[in-house]
Parts: C-alpha cells; sequence; structure tokens
C-alpha cells in the first residue's frame, strides 16, 4: 500500500502541473489560481463567500481576498443578500463574464486536444475513475481524526457496548439469534488472534465508535465472513465503514481468501445498500454454519487476487 500511495502522489502532482494549475492565468488579466476558479464559479452562480469558500475547500478569509482581488480587477462587484442581512453576494460584471469565457473557451480547447489523445473507452474509464478519486478525497476529508486500529484487549468492554447498543437500536435481541448473543462477544481480541483473522476499531479522541472484522468461513475453504460490523450514530455518514471494509478486504486478500461471505438481515438497510455498492451479490440460501439463524440476508463478494 505505501508504494501504491506514493505512485498514485506523483501521479496527482504530475497531473496539477501538466494541467498548468501552478501557474497564473495571464490574458490581460493576471490571476492566481484561485481567483480563476472563483472566476469561474462565479459564471454558473451568485454565490456568498462563505459559499465559495466551501465551493473551492478554502478557507474563508482566503475566498475574501480572491473575491477582493476580483473586484479591484473590476471582474466582479457584491450586492446585498437577500436571505442573509450579514453577508454579501458576490457577482461578475460584464468585463468579468467576458474574462471567465475566455477562460471556460481556453480550458475547453486544452481538453479537447487531451481527450483526442484517447480512445472513447479510455476517456470512460478515467472519468469513472476520477469520479470514485474524488469521492475519496471528500471522504477522506471528514475522517480527519478517526482511527482505524487493530483491536486490543483494553478494547473489548467498548465494543461489545457499542454491539449492544446498536442492536438494540436495531432490534436485533439475543433471543433471536443475532451476533449480540454470542458467547465471545466480551472477548473479541481474543477471537481474533489467528493470523487469518482480524478486527478493527475505529477510534475517535480516544474513545471507540465501532469495528468490524474478519475470519474464516468454517467449511468454506478459501473464504472469509465479514463479520460484526457495528458502528455508533456519531461514527456514520463519514465513510468509514466503507473504508474498514475495503480494509478487510485487502487484509483477507493477502491472506489468499478469494470471496466475502456476510450476514445481515433486512432491519438493517443502510447496511445492505453499504455491501451492493461494494459489489456484495445477494445468495439464495447461507453458506456454513455461522448460528446466526436469523439473519436472512447472504451476500458473497470475490475478492480480487
Amino acid at each position: 500500500m505505501p508504494c501504491q500511495t506514493s505512485k498514485l502522489r506523483r501521479l496527482s502532482r504530475q497531473l496539477i502541473r501538466q494541467l498548468g494549475l501552478l501557474h497564473t492565468t495571464n490574458d490581460n488579466q493576471l490571476l492566481s489560481p484561485v481567483q480563476a476558479h472563483t472566476l469561474i464559479e462565479l459564471g454558473q452562480h451568485s454565490y456568498s463567500i462563505k459559499q465559495l469558500a466551501e465551493m473551492l475547500n478554502i478557507d474563508k478569509s482566503n475566498a475574501s481576498r480572491a473575491v477582493s482581488k476580483l473586484i479591484e480587477k473590476g471582474l466582479a462587484k457584491t450586492s446585498a443578500n437577500p436571505k442573509d442581512n450579514r453577508s454579501l453576494m458576490v457577482h461578475l460584471t460584464t468585463k468579468g463574464r467576458q474574462q471567465q469565457r475566455k477562460l471556460d473557451e481556453r480550458q475547453n480547447q486544452q481538453f479537447s486536444e487531451i481527450m483526442a489523445q484517447l480512445p472513447q473507452e479510455q476517456i470512460s474509464q478515467i472519468e469513472s475513475s476520477l469520479s470514485h478519486y474524488n469521492k475519496a478525497v471528500k471522504r477522506a476529508k471528514t475522517q480527519t481524526g478517526y482511527h482505524i486500529r487493530t483491536i486490543t484487549a483494553e478494547d473489548n468492554a467498548a465494543i461489545a457496548q457499542i454491539i449492544r447498543e446498536v442492536s438494540a437500536e436495531y432490534g436485533l435481541t439475543a433471543d433471536k439469534g443475532y451476533g449480540v448473543a454470542d458467547p465471545t462477544l466480551d472477548s473479541l481480541s481474543e477471537v481474533y488472534t489467528a493470523d487469518n483473522a482480524c478486527y478493527w476499531v475505529v477510534e475517535h479522541q480516544g474513545q471507540i465508535l465501532g469495528g468490524g472484522g474478519i475470519a474464516p468461513l468454517s467449511n468454506q475453504p478459501g473464504v472469509c465472513e465479514l463479520q460484526k460490523m457495528y458502528f455508533l450514530p456519531a461514527l456514520r455518514g463519514k465513510g468509514l465503514a466503507r473504508r474498514l471494509a475495503i480494509q478487510a478486504f485487502n487484509f483477507a486478500t493477502t491472506q489468499g481468501f478469494s470471496a466475502c461471505y456476510l450476514e445481515t438481515t433486512a432491519n438493517l438497510i443502510e447496511a445492505i445498500a453499504l455491501y451492493e455498492s461494494l459489489e456484495f451479490q445477494h445468495l439464495a440460501a447461507p453458506l456454513g454454519n455461522t448460528g446466526h439463524d436469523a439473519c436472512e440476508i447472504c451476500m458473497l463478494l470475490k475478492l480480487n487476487s
């Protein structure tokens, strides 16, 4: 993974440089990259400085400076915000729209020339890959301060309590045969000690907020099982369940597994949507004998070797 990360970083740097994103735009108007991107966004709509900062992924002070420079150059102006009298709306002037159109024309020409080097199939692949990359970048930003690490004995009580709380939240009671009834629930660090098994917890500011594990599926050679994926509400919506699952798949692949199995229930709507987005396929019948008879949904994912 470090080697792959280094390569992607290098390719990202090269792409930024090749597209000229480090250059100023000189067409009778000297614009910094931030000013140019601000101009482009304002060509689509009028925005407040706060909105521009969010769209450009910069702090509000940088967005304010970029707008001030555009105003100085006669490319933008401000007006009262009808929805918030504490802020102003930024608009392009006639001169600004002319400059924005020139920027668009230049970029359209640049990308037309780039696309002319590639067959349609590769263009579609690039679009799909960049879309995934962009989503990954956004998810990573929401996960700052959250850490996924291997479980220790000190985590046992916390993760057992989380599993009980989340199970109760969704009505997955022990008497119905769900995972919360497992006798090993309070000692998960001991359960996942084999070389081909692992359990990870998600930690934030010293607090355990969720976890999930992987282990061989009994009597199914080459198949592992994604187990005990439970997240507290505070952890949801940040893409960490996807990240943990992908980490588990990567681990499983290094251990020689060719497929990953899981069992869940219709109550866990969000979990099912996640598994389907990860390309798990629904099965007509369960594999192995997990002992979780109440889990009526069985799914399988083919792992890349």
